[in-house]
């Protein structure tokens, strides 16, 4: 099949957490597997200047100049040589940004750009996708650009990533940035009071709508998670799916980690023990590598739940023996919070603002356990990361933590981490401490290790899914 992937990241080209790795995952898996698949995103300022293939696409509000990204540059990224998808970017013109995203009213301006474009070059003759796969809001508007001229007769699947973001901006944005046409269009629902909510326009219009995981599909048809969207959700719960995102462990795996000096795997561990010691002393925490050492690489948001995690430390410094690994940007709060606990704890506690590749994977390998204490995740990658590396997850029954992490059971020898139920300081306390109490027993804690590593969440597996959902629209 032919697949158009749109999006806004696709890593490594462009990142800021999860979306970017899911997108370029499946990507890759659908070229495994023999599809010819093209990526669309926008021509950011940080991108090197492309020197592939340049054409023009008339569409509404065009025209859009199109270029490809040398695939050479990519497949080089993290040891990566095998096929790849063909990335194209998007001009921007005067809404290019040193950002992905500017977080103002030039975001819509620069997605509306991208979904304008996408529909234009499915509609092109050089090459016409049968699939056109979009994810998040950002190209939530490209099955209702498809209700325009040039008419692309690709089938529409919108994924959600993350129904807490939606892009809702003043109906005015359209004129703005000379895209009036799509006025006409729109869903009646996704306007109100004024404003026009992006993501709701694409559920209204896209043929198939994905989420990234089973129990996460389940949950957005209800009020405590659709974050306002719970109606049309459940209308068109049968056109809705959720399916399990994966990892590439091509990148996120001990075995073969391009950031990691020493590799490791189930069967031998004694490289771990080491890139613990080293990963202690590079962020200058007590140098015990007998003792626990906590991890946590996450976005710093109400979501994540790292506030939770902030809100027990204090009482888990005083009563273990554990120390603290946290990696992150966001909330000013959060991190002040963080930062605060670093400062007060400077042998304990570490934590740095910013995301750095090679870190994460460097505190993926050298901490004991991962905290994940989300108050919702659509899937997370960052259990499944954990998993590879033997850090035991600590997670959250929900959305796609409560279907990849089953609760360990010492006596029975059975699961990969520590599950808890309630999204509060209490729930997230008991969790690390009953990990912290398998992490007593060495022979309990082996066992617990092995069954983490041994779990495969790898791509090839979820391709089937997305492969019989593309064939049931065609």
């Amino acid at each position: 099949m032919k697949i158009l992937m749109v999006c806004a990241e696709f890593a490594p080209w462009a990142k800021t957490g999860g979306l970017a790795d899911a997108v370029a995952g499946l990507s890759d898996a659908l070229c495994a597997s023999g599809h010819d698949v093209r990526v669309l995103l926008p021509r950011y300022a940080h991108l090197p200047a492309p020197r592939g293939t340049r054409h023009t696409v008339e569409g509404v509000g065009g025209p859009f100049r199109l270029a490809e990204l040398e695939p050479d540059q990519k497949a080089e990224h993290a040891g990566r040589r095998r096929a790849r998808p063909r990335v194209f970017v998007v001009d921007l013109g005067d809404l290019t940004g040193d950002a992905i995203y500017t977080g103002d009213a030039r975001d819509a301006g620069r997605f509306l750009r991208l979904s304008a474009a996408a529909a234009a070059f499915s509609a092109a003759k050089a090459w016409r996708p049968d699939v056109l796969h979009c994810h998040d809001w950002h190209t939530a508007l490209v099955p209702v650009f498809q209700r325009l001229p040039p008419r692309a007769t690709a089938r529409s699947v919108l994924t959600l990533h993350n129904v807490g973001y939606q892009g809702i901006f003043a109906a005015s944005v359209f004129a703005e940035h000379g895209f009036a046409a799509l006025e006409q269009v729109l869903p009646a629902d996704a306007r109100a009071s004024g404003d026009t909510n992006f993501l709701r326009a694409g559920l209204r219009a896209a043929d198939r709508v994905t989420t990234v995981s089973p129990t996460y599909a389940d949950e957005i048809r209800l009020p405590e998670f659709g974050m306002g969207l719970e109606d049309v959700l459940d209308e068109r719960s049968g056109d809705l799916v959720g399916i399990l995102n994966g990892v590439d462990y091509s990148v996120w795996s001990p075995e073969r980690d391009p950031f990691l000096p020493q590799r490791y795997d189930a069967k031998d561990l004694a490289p771990k023990r080491r890139l613990k010691k080293r990963l202690l002393g590079r962020l200058k925490l007590v140098a015990d590598v007998d003792a626990p050492l906590v991890g946590s690489v996450s976005r710093l948001v109400a979501q994540k739940g790292i506030d939770l995690l902030a809100a027990v430390m204090p009482a888990l410094l005083q009563d273990t023996n554990a120390s603290f690994a946290v990696l992150g940007n966001g909330d000013p709060a959060i991190s002040g919070e963080l930062r605060r606990l670093a400062d007060a704890h400077r042998t304990r506690v570490s934590f740095i603002e910013g995301y750095d590749e090679a870190l994460a994977h460097e505190i993926f390998a050298g901490s004991d356990l991962t905290v994940v204490p989300s108050r919702y995740e659509p899937c997370g990658l960052t259990q499944m990361y954990a998993l590879r590396y033997g850090s035991i997850p600590v997670v959250r029954a929900t959305g796609g933590l409560a279907d990849t992490i089953r609760h360990f059971d010492a006596a029975t020898g059975l699961g990969n981490g520590s599950v808890f139920r309630d999204a509060d300081p209490q729930g997230v306390s008991w969790g690390v401490r009953t990990a912290l109490g398998w992490y007593a027993d060495q022979d309990v804690w082996s066992q617990l290790v092995r069954n983490a590593m041994a779990a495969d969440f790898s791509w090839p597996l979820q391709v089937p899914h997305y492969e019989e959902l593309y064939r049931s629209l065609l």
